[in-house]
C-alpha cells in the first residue's frame, strides 16, 4: 500500500480524485491538503485514511508537507487570471504555489522513490505568448526539474461535467461545441470522473507501467523531462 498527497482537492477534477483516492485500497494514507479542504459534510463515508491541513502557501515550511512521506503527490491545483483578479496573482497561485509546494512534499531521503502527478491544461506551452499556456507549461517544466522519481503530466481537453462556483457562460457554449466534436475525435473533451481515474491510476502504475493504449510520450527539455499523457490517452486510462 501507498500513500498519497493531493493538492488542489476542492476543484472541479481535485473533487473527484479524492473520493477515488478514499474510495481504493491502494492507499493506506491520504493528505488533502490546500489553502481551503472539503467541508465535513462533502467528504464520503470511507474517510477515515484521510488527513486535512489548511495551508498557507507563503509559509510552506510551516505546513510540514514532507513529513508526510507522501508516495504520490498528486496537484489538482490551480486558477483562472479573474479569481486571482490580476495576472501577476495568476501566476503566483498557478505556478509559484504549485512548484513550491512539490518541492515542500518532496523528501530529503535519496532511497524514498516518489512520483509526482500534475494536472496541466491542452496546449500548455512555456514559450507562449499567451499568459495560461504559458504559465502551465512554465510549471510542468519546474516540477520535472524537482528531481522526483517519476513525473507525470496531464494535458486535457475541455473538461465536461466540471462543477463550479463561477458558472461561466463561455465554458457552457464551449461544452456543447465540444459534445458534438467528441463523436468524431477522441481530443475534444473528457468528463472529470473519467480524467479523476485516470489521475489516480497514472499515480499507481507510473510512467512504466502505462498500457500502450494511453500512448503516453516523453516531454519536456533535456533537464527537465516528464511523460506526457494528452487527452486520448486519458480517455482511455480512465475508461480501462
Amino acid at each position: 500500500m501507498s500513500t498519497a498527497l493531493i493538492l488542489g482537492a476542492t476543484g472541479a477534477t481535485g473533487r473527484h480524485l479524492l473520493r477515488e483516492l478514499l474510495s481504493n485500497d491502494q492507499w493506506s494514507k491520504v493528505g488533502e491538503y490546500g489553502r481551503r479542504v472539503t467541508p465535513e459534510a462533502d467528504l464520503p463515508q470511507n474517510r477515515g485514511k484521510l488527513e486535512q491541513k489548511t495551508v498557507n502557501f507563503e509559509n510552506l515550511e510551516a505546513a510540514g508537507l514532507k513529513d508526510g512521506r507522501w508516495d504520490v503527490v498528486f496537484v489538482t491545483l490551480g486558477t483562472t487570471r479573474a479569481n486571482a483578479g490580476s495576472a501577476e496573482m495568476f501566476e503566483k497561485i498557478d505556478r509559484e504555489y504549485v512548484v513550491n509546494a512539490c518541492e515542500a512534499a518532496k523528501t530529503d531521503d535519496p532511497e524514498h522513490k516518489q512520483r509526482v502527478v500534475y494536472l496541466s491544461s491542452s496546449g500548455a506551452d512555456s514559450s507562449s505568448h499567451f499568459l495560461y499556456p504559458r504559465s502551465k507549461g512554465l510549471t510542468e517544466l519546474g516540477i520535472a526539474r524537482l528531481g522526483y522519481a517519476d513525473t507525470v503530466v496531464f494535458r486535457p481537453a475541455f473538461l465536461k461535467g466540471a462543477q463550479r462556483a463561477d458558472k461561466r457562460l463561455a465554458e457552457t457554449i464551449f461544452g456543447y461545441v465540444t459534445g458534438a466534436a467528441s463523436h468524431f475525435t477522441s481530443n475534444a473533451e473528457i468528463h472529470v470522473s473519467v480524467l479523476a481515474k485516470a489521475i489516480m491510476k497514472a499515480g499507481i502504475l507510473g510512467s512504466s507501467g502505462l498500457p500502450p493504449a494511453v500512448d503516453a510520450t516523453k516531454a519536456g527539455q533535456e533537464d527537465a523531462s516528464f511523460t506526457l499523457i494528452g487527452n486520448k490517452g486519458a480517455l482511455a486510462l480512465g475508461q480501462e
